[in-house]
């Protein structure tokens, strides 16, 4: 069951967007949520009528070229249909709360820093040769040992179970370090830190975080695909919000599933010329994915009723093109689609993973608007595409350091 969100903050966050843009088509879409919403008191408008009026506003935007206005109304759907909590929202479009969250962080960090400094104070007092090894050393140290860390009574106080001593001893000092550690910390080892942190490129940094969350979104898929198990669903929850793995013609995934009345995309994704691409996932577990008969191999049933399916949301695309394009400005004449249907190791029959992939790339060949893939081939180009970054990544790191 849908658990719909809405309220004043949600509201006001609506009108202060209204600000933000000077079109008028994006603001008429704005001005029909605001009415859905009513004044101060009330519902808010809350429920699926809301949601839909939201993602209005995120498909004019996208029409208008208007990315920012686009990913705003994009989370605000999200939080009305209950995907998002407040405090996502208050984040990245209240600026009073982000600023005491700012604040809250910067103390954060700030004490950890110094901390750090006072740390690396004690293992130069006590070893006045020690290494940056000895620091990395002593810093994973910590790192390892936060699952035991507890408040003490004192200020700042930290204790230790007796019973993980022995596991601290063997990161030297590390125990005198977080029961006692001085301050404040020299000008010296400060300025060391700051010329730390001064080094970090933090354009890599965050490339390197999306490559992590990528290998992390594709190694779920992964396991939903192995797990024999999984159902449509499950598969869907994977690949949501990953529309990278499906390659670099989509420039997003697009919010709303639902265009005409009797048809809901799995994943709608937007072609950089505006025109729509539908994927159809269906479950990875499809024994009869290709079947042989009479010495001839051909793709089963499950994957005609998929394909069929499939003709039917674009003959309905077709028909209904104007009306999209003029209610949620995507244009879905002539869209095409994939369909993302079984895996390999589940084909029976004794067919082979090379007899599977030359029955799909024959059925392929003569289909021009829907394309049938396995989640074996999506994964195989998901994982190629992540290698290749990752190169990349590699090279470029490696020709700083020559420079």
């Amino acid at each position: 069951m849908t658990n719909f969100r809405s309220g004043f903050t949600l509201w006001r966050m609506i009108n202060e967007a209204r600000e933000l843009t000077e079109q008028a088509g994006i603001r008429k879409r704005i001005d029909a949520v605001l009415d859905l919403m009513g004044g101060v008191g009330g519902d808010y408008g809350k429920g699926r009528p809301l949601v839909n009026s939201l993602e209005n506003v995120a498909q004019e935007s996208i029409r208008h070229g208007d990315s920012d206005i686009a990913r705003r109304f994009q989370h605000f759907a999200s939080y009305a249909g209950g995907d998002l909590y407040l405090e996502i929202l208050e984040q990245n479009y209240d600026a009073e709360a982000r600023q005491r969250s700012e604040e809250s962080m910067r103390r954060m960090i700030a004490m950890a820093a110094d901390r750090a400094v006072a740390a690396l104070d004690v293992l130069c007092q006590e070893n006045p040769d020690a290494t940056a090894a000895d620091a990395r050393d002593l810093f994973r140290g910590i790192a390892r040992s936060t699952d035991y860390l507890g408040l003490g009574k004192g200020e700042g106080g930290i204790q230790l179970p007796t019973r993980e001593a022995r596991r601290l001893q063997q990161f030297g000092h590390m125990e005198i370090v977080l029961r006692d550690l001085p301050r404040p910390a020299s000008a010296e080892v400060a300025r060391m830190m700051n010329d730390i942190l001064a080094d970090v490129d933090t354009g890599l940094l965050a490339q390197l975080l999306e490559l992590r969350a990528r290998q992390a979104g594709l190694a779920a898929l992964g396991a939903a695909v192995d797990d024999p198990d999984s159902s449509e669903s499950a598969l869907h929850t994977c690949l949501r919000d990953q529309d990278w793995i499906f390659g670099g013609a989509y420039v997003a995934e697009l919010a709303r599933r639902q265009y005409t009345p009797d048809t809901i995309l799995d994943i709608p994704l937007l072609r950089g010329d505006g025109s729509l691409h539908v994927v159809e996932l269906k479950r990875a577990n499809i024994k009869n994915l290709v079947i042989r008969l009479h010495g001839h191999l051909m793709l089963g049933a499950p994957v005609h009723h998929a394909v069929s399916q499939t003709q039917n949301y674009l003959r309905i695309m077709d028909e209904n093109r104007q009306s999209i394009l003029n209610a949620h400005g995507v244009d879905t004449r002539r869209a095409s689609a994939t369909v993302v249907i079984g895996h390999a190791q589940y084909v029976a029959g004794g067919i082979t993973p090379q007899e599977v992939a030359e029955t799909l790339r024959t059925y392929n060949t003569h289909t021009a608007r829907i394309e049938v893939i396995t989640y074996e081939t999506l994964m195989d180009s998901a994982n190629r595409m992540l290698a290749l970054t990752s190169a990349r990544q590699d090279s470029d790191s490696d020709e700083e350091t020559t420079t």
